[in-house]
């Protein structure tokens, strides 16, 4: 006979949106063939800034707290973007990862913009 297994307590970011699709963006990033280690670094670690920093936000108790994390968040899903769209003028990826990457960035901005204001 087994014991059943006790469920992970949630947690204030697993059930925020703006979490789930910065942590697919992580997951989509880290898909994506980049040539270019620098550029490739960098949109990994501003992809994983952004998942860290909706978590954080989620967590925060203040209003004044979560926008801040959530503005960074948001940021540094821009920035995730941007080298992304740089790797792909420099042909060190393919169009179709910009326009995947670019298109999730998309859903991500929609969400943030009522956590921002």
């Amino acid at each position: 006979m087994t014991t059943p297994r006790p469920q992970a307590a949630k947690l204030p970011h697993h059930t925020l949106v703006a979490y789930q699709l910065c942590l697919e963006l992580v997951r989509l990033i880290a898909r994506t063939r980049i040539s270019d280690p620098q550029l490739r670094r960098q949109a990994r670690k501003s992809a994983a800034s952004a998942a860290l920093n909706a978590a954080e936000g989620a967590a925060r108790q203040s209003l004044g707290d979560k926008r801040r994390s959530y503005a960074i968040a948001h940021g540094e899903a821009c920035e995730a973007c941007a080298a992304v769209e740089i790797a792909g003028a420099l042909g060190a990826c393919s169009e179709r990862d910009v326009q995947a990457v670019m298109h999730q960035m998309q859903h991500i901005r929609r969400v943030f913009y009522p956590l921002l204001r």
